[in-house]
């Protein structure tokens, strides 16, 4: 079997690159088109740390077969920023220390854009339940769901 061609946007630039037969997702960014935001956490979508956004969905990477994408925008936390402008939710995750180790904020920050790309002023339940496929060993959550909040302009309690 030979490599497919697989051609997409990424973070708002079209991209091509080929692929093996069942590469997945996360393999083909990173190895393939260089793109390095998502993490390896589990490589069986338990853990989050893979999240990107594909079509505006959150998806799990490394569960996605790369030559499933061709033809979709993929995004993921490379393309949140505009240019030297960081991304509220960055500015947030920041500003208030919502990321330790950091290796499961691209998942998280991706979970949470798909979260406020659909409701820009979810609650505190609603921030938790959207980012309850990402595990965090070292911040408890809270730090991350407040950065979610402030991410939005509504208050944070506490």
């Amino acid at each position: 079997m030979g490599k497919t061609p697989v051609t997409l946007t990424l973070n708002k630039a079209e991209r091509a690159g080929f692929t093996d037969p069942g590469e997945n997702l996360l393999n083909f960014l990173r190895r393939g088109l260089g793109d390095l935001s998502p993490k390896y956490g589990c490589g069986q979508g338990t853990c989050g740390a893979c999240t990107v956004l594909i079509d505006g969905e959150p998806q799990l990477s490394c569960l996605v077969l790369a030559e499933t994408v061709s033809g979709k925008t993929v995004n993921t936390t490379g393309g949140l920023a505009d240019g030297a402008q960081l991304h509220a939710l960055q500015t947030a995750f920041m500003d208030g220390f919502a990321a330790q180790c950091g290796y499961c904020t691209p998942g998280m920050l991706m979970a949470a854009k798909a979260l406020l790309d659909r409701n820009p002023r979810p609650s505190r339940d609603e921030i938790a339940e959207a980012i309850s496929g990402n595990l965090c060993r070292c911040t408890g959550y809270a730090p991350i769901i407040d950065a979610i909040l402030a991410a939005t302009g509504q208050q944070v309690q506490g």
